[in-house]
């Protein structure tokens, strides 16, 4: 997502970003030392390896995993907190955040699945095809990531995350939100709009890599913007397979 993981370390992306990412990465003294597009790829993909390995082992352990909710929740949590704010240890809380992730995505997937046959290949499919079409319209720039489209896509994220929270918190006194649950028409349209929005942050965070990369980050953080990366994408594969469930439900 627009995430605060990137977004922390290589700064804002308004007209004194390039100052702000120059401050943020240390000087290196040769190009072999510098974060890269290659290098940056080569930690996405190593990451999303684990993440389907963990998915692959949460999917077996689904029970398992739904009893442990509460303890993978917060030790995912306690991760991105700490690659936050330590981002050289990216490379280590990496590999755990999406093995972790991976079992955790792996479980909800395998009970979607018990209801609707056929969803999780969908919804895979469908994540593939928003990142490539997002990345797409960023790198031929169709789509320009302004001052001002940023700031909206965050506030909208940022929006979002509080919704999410505020249901958690009526949850627990026993209520609920109707767009959150069923397969009403409340329910379609808010879960579209969530991935819509999903989708859209995968243009900050092509943009911030970009940055990062030109202000010549140490190597070190392509661990970092890998993590951050494939933060946004198990939430927008989450937010698609959510989206299908309700499309498939109404058509019940």
């Amino acid at each position: 997502m627009a995430n605060p993981v990137l977004e922390n370390q290589f700064g804002s992306v308004s007209a004194g970003a390039d100052a702000a990412l120059q401050t943020a990465a240390p000087p290196i003294v040769a190009d072999a030392d510098r974060m890269t597009m290659g290098s940056v790829l080569t930690s996405t993909g190593t990451l999303l390896i684990l993440v389907m390995a963990g998915a692959a082992w949460g999917w077996a352990n689904a029970v398992l995993v739904q009893r442990w909710y509460w303890l993978f929740f917060i030790v995912l949590i306690g991760l991105v907190i700490l690659t936050v704010t330590r981002p050289q240890f990216a490379i280590f809380t990496g590999a755990v955040y999406s093995l972790g992730q991976g079992a955790f995505v792996g479980s909800i997937s395998k009970v979607y699945e018990t209801f609707y046959d056929g969803i999780v290949f969908q919804a895979v499919l469908a994540t593939f095809a928003v990142f490539v079409a997002m990345l797409f319209l960023y790198a031929t720039r169709i789509v320009k990531v302004t001052q001002k489209v940023r700031s909206v896509i965050i506030i909208a994220t940022v929006g979002i995350g509080l919704f999410y929270l505020f249901s958690f918190i009526l949850s627990l006194f026993g209520a609920g939100i109707p767009v959150l649950g069923g397969a009403g028409t409340g329910a379609l349209i808010f879960s579209a709009v969530v991935v819509i929005v999903a989708s859209l942050n995968l243009l900050l965070d092509f943009e911030v890599i970009e940055r990062g990369i030109r202000a010549g980050a140490p190597k070190v953080f392509s661990w970092f913007a890998a993590f951050g990366l494939m933060v946004t994408i198990v939430w927008l594969y989450i937010e698609i397979l959510r989206l299908l469930a309700i499309i498939a439900a109404r058509r019940q």
